[in-house]
């Protein structure tokens, strides 16, 4: 499911990067007294009544800074409009309202969109001072009082903005459609997969990097399934995210990975793998998503008889942090196996969200341990007593052992290997959760 977006906007110096830091929960955005700090989009996801929303910490905006930076903050406030479900106008108690504040208010009015206005710098517990009530001249309802640097008020911000988003209704497909994520680097020709897959010209292609700049569904059904194609705004090395639109492009990006099923990994067989390359491949990874990566343009590569044999080999040194990704060579441009992808799409999502019996899982527990003996350290050897599934989307398994300490790395690693051996797991990958028997009564 596609989490709602909440943008926090204001002009500089408000405490907007405080308040995003106390809500998620961690230091992320950069904190200081100077305007301007906060330039690129930071986003994180905030837990809040059993509900998940992705937080997005904006640079301050100056309507009233002269040409240049006028129409720069004004194109960054549209866009953190466009992106959001719900729009929080963060002011200062202590300047008041300003020039800035209303010149901002009335165009988060004109957007339509859901805007909570919220004061920030309210240190004081008890009754709100009187120039808090300053703030209902900006036309955005009943303001909400907030201290960002020690948490007062942070709740109910949280419970006004969730008022205007539906979570309820946020899906819009069945179970049965497999949701595919289409992710790389610009211009490795993933418009140009989509269009090759639903057989039409659905995105737009060019040759310029970048043209997709949000990430678009295209719903297909054919004889092997139902699928949602997700295709996305290629996600640039962070140096190279030069301007506002791609910066909201990679957030988008993100996104569509956190609301697929099986992510597509496209890489430019004539350009080959890059360190861009590992970064898009480790986030889908790190997110537990089943993937597949698809070398594109394999017609524009001059081939002999060991060609793909040697390409595979050097990707799976390459991609060894997730050599549990199937490979498939095609060309967008004629089709070349693309229609082996559904096929190949499907065994890997239906891997991802399998089960595994605790009894099927104990028993190879006890050939792995009888083949390869756990490590010891002085004298005290690892004791594996249990293992069970404890969900899928990723497959993960919680092992019960004596010691932590002794469950080393290299034989957790050993004992993911022995899964995949024997129940496959193909295109998914796996978490092994360890957990020392007695140490929570302790």
């Amino acid at each position: 499911m596609a989490k709602p977006i909440i943008a926090i906007v204001g002009r500089p110096n408000v405490g907007k990067s405080t308040l995003f830091n106390k809500l998620v929960g961690q230091r992320l955005s950069i904190v200081k007294d100077t305007p301007g700090v906060t330039r690129d989009r930071i986003y994180a996801p905030c837990e809040w009544r059993d509900h998940e929303v992705m937080l997005v910490d904006t640079g301050g905006i100056e309507p009233f800074s002269g040409d240049v930076i006028l129409s720069q903050m004004r194109q960054q406030a549209q866009l953190a409009i466009e992106s959001a479900d719900v729009i929080v106008l963060v002011t200062d108690l202590r300047t008041g309202v300003t020039a800035n504040d209303q010149e901002v208010a009335d165009m988060l009015l004109k957007s339509g969109k859901p805007v909570v206005l919220c004061v920030n710098k309210v240190d004081s517990i008890g009754e709100a001072p009187p120039e808090f009530y300053e703030f209902y001249n900006l036309g955005l309802g009943d303001p909400v009082a907030v201290s960002s640097v020690h948490g007062h008020g942070t709740g109910d911000l949280l419970d006004e903005c969730f008022k205007h988003i539906d979570f309820e209704n946020r899906e819009d497909y069945d179970e049965e459609y497999i949701k595919v994520a289409i992710i790389g680097k610009p211009n490795v020709g993933k418009s140009s997969l989509v269009n090759r897959m639903t057989g039409e010209t659905r995105a737009i292609v060019s040759d310029i990097a970048g043209t997709t700049r949000d990430a678009t569904d295209t719903v297909l059904e054919n004889e092997h399934g139902k699928y949602v194609l997700i295709d996305t705004a290629g996600i640039r090395r962070k140096s190279r995210v030069d301007n506002d639109i791609e910066k909201y492009s990679v957030l988008r990006s993100y996104m569509a990975v956190d609301r697929a099923d099986v992510c597509l990994i496209v890489i430019d067989a004539t350009e080959g793998f890059t360190e861009q390359d590992s970064k898009v491949a480790g986030y889908a990874h790190d997110q537990g998503k089943a993937s597949i990566i698809v070398v594109n343009k394999w017609d524009a590569v001059e081939k002999d008889g060991r060609t793909m044999d040697e390409y595979r080999k050097k990707l799976e040194n390459d991609f060894s942090f997730m050599s549990y990704a199937p490979m498939l060579f095609v060309s967008a441009l004629t089709g070349q196996r693309v229609d082996r992808l559904y096929e190949l799409i499907g065994h890997v999502a239906e891997q991802n969200a399998r089960r595994i019996p605790t009894g099927m899982l104990n028993d190879m527990l006890a050939y792995a341990t009888a083949r390869v003996q756990p490590p010891s350290d002085k004298g005290k050897r690892l004791r594996l007593y249990y293992i069970t599934q404890a969900s899928v989307k990723p497959p993960a398994f919680v092992i019960f052992c004596n010691s932590l300490e002794l469950f080393h790395f290299s034989y957790q690693r050993y004992l993911e290997n022995q899964i995949r051996e024997t129940f496959g797991l193909d295109g998914t990958p796996i978490r092994i959760l360890p957990r020392e028997r007695g140490k929570d009564k302790k």
